[in-house]
């Protein structure tokens, strides 16, 4: 691994958090190739050859102006990338094509030995998991507030009681548009009264209500913490960052060094925690976004949580 080797950041077109890591590397003139797998074809050639030569791999990821050789990469930075749809294709031929992309760029990257990920997407789709999630963060010790994952009702209405107050989340974020207008799945109160028979559909995701008075985001890069409190009145506050305000945190020991550990143990070097903090002053877990938005937080508190990535990405392979 030579030290001029680029830095491969996988992302889609507009994505500012990957931009301002970006800029971070290229103040530093370390070179980058990014690339979106959505723009295969035209914007985007792959070329790999396998059992050809000493290398196990050796090939080439072309972009209108990039090129480069992939067994000299550093690192890569997969950050929000989009594989391609196809959509002037039959519904049978866009599924065939878009698995033939995932398979063949992606395992042609997944190939690559010696280079760091940030994150591994394997990786994080092993990590995002809520159920497990929860498992892990009470082995590393966290309180978790009791939850319940089922599709029974009856179950549902009863567990909704025994908490006095609870709360829907979503197992999983999807894209998702009701009548033509893109909405999302925030975190609210739910009643034993508004469970009906629809529960049986699937898996729901209930859980006690925790009496916080702040939030936490703690970003995680490698050996670097930033954690955040967020202060608002909002039982979910991404539904309103107008309402918010920011203060840096400094996490007791015992904290950080369970997120640390947490994250080593899904093989991963950089995650967003989320937790609670109550009127005693404990903290709570509430979830890991493997993949999760920070550049935001930098803005407003000025954090260098760009120049964490670019170190990261900069140094290459950990082992």
């Amino acid at each position: 691994m030579t030290e001029k080797g680029p830095v491969l950041v996988a992302t889609e077109a507009d994505d500012i958090t990957a931009d301002m890591v970006i800029t971070e590397l290229n103040r530093r003139d370390v070179p980058v190739v990014r690339f979106n797998p959505a723009d295969i074809g035209a914007d985007l050639m792959v070329s790999a050859r396998f059992g050809t030569c000493p290398a196990p791999v050796v090939g080439q990821v072309r972009t209108p102006s990039r090129t480069v050789d992939l067994t000299r990469a550093r690192s890569v930075y997969w950050r929000r990338p989009t594989w391609p749809s196809f959509p002037h294709l039959s519904p049978d031929d866009s599924r065939f094509a878009t698995a033939q992309v995932r398979y063949g760029l992606g395992g042609t990257l997944y190939a690559l030995d010696g280079l760091l990920w940030v994150n591994h997407p394997l990786r994080i789709a092993a990590a995002d998991y809520k159920p497990a999630q929860l498992a892990l963060a009470q082995h590393f010790g966290f309180t978790v507030p009791p939850t319940l994952v089922t599709n029974d009702p009856v179950e549902a209405r009863e567990f909704i009681r025994d908490q006095g107050e609870a709360i829907f989340k979503t197992l999983r974020w999807t894209p998702y548009t009701r009548d033509g207008v893109p909405v999302t799945g925030w975190a609210a109160p739910v009643t034993a009264a508004e469970i009906d028979d629809s529960v049986r559909v699937t898996p729901h995701l209930f859980q006690a209500r925790v009496d916080k008075v702040a939030d936490l985001r703690v970003l995680i890069v490698g050996p670097r913490t930033f954690a955040v409190r967020i202060n608002s009145e909002l039982l979910d506050w991404r539904k309103d960052y107008s309402a918010l305000t920011y203060t840096v945190e400094r996490l007791p020991d015992r904290v950080d060094k369970a997120l640390h550990a947490y994250l080593d143990r899904l093989e991963l070097v950089s995650g967003s925690f989320d937790l609670a903090v109550d009127r005693a002053g404990n903290y709570w877990w509430l979830e890991l976004n493997p993949n999760g938005q920070w550049g935001w937080l930098e803005t407003e508190t000025s954090l260098p949580m760009s120049a964490a990535f670019a170190d990261l990405l900069m140094q290459g392979d950990l082992r």
